[in-house]
């Protein structure tokens, strides 16, 4: 499932991407974890019965993207370079992992050109 949410700030020209893990995958049967695309970071939200769960890397930050595909669903890699675990979410839809991949590379060129 992908919805766009507004930007954030009158600066962002894109709006964050939301990419929803399917509920037919581990773990995300009742909360199904997120994954936001925003031109500043990429955060994996993960809700819980009482709060959520919330972990970001800053696009600057991002040294790689993994798609590991599987018969119905993708697994998804975002590695940082600071060193810190990287972001991991499961269950998500080919095409949404690509288009994640592809936002990813889009924001990080437009940081650096």
């Amino acid at each position: 499932m992908n919805m766009t949410a507004p930007p954030l700030s009158t600066m962002d020209s894109s709006p964050a991407e939301t990419f929803t893990a399917s509920r037919w995958t581990q773990g995300n049967f009742f909360f199904p974890t997120k994954l936001v695309v925003s031109p500043q970071r990429v955060s994996r939200v993960k809700s819980r019965m009482f709060g959520s769960n919330e972990e970001s890397i800053a696009m600057s930050k991002i040294a790689s993207v993994h798609i590991s595909t599987g018969v119905f669903w993708s697994e998804i890699v975002i590695e940082s370079t600071g060193g810190t675990d990287p972001i991991t979410s499961h269950g998500h839809r080919k095409k949404d992992a690509q288009r994640i991949r592809d936002l990813i590379e889009t924001y990080q060129a437009q940081v650096r050109g």
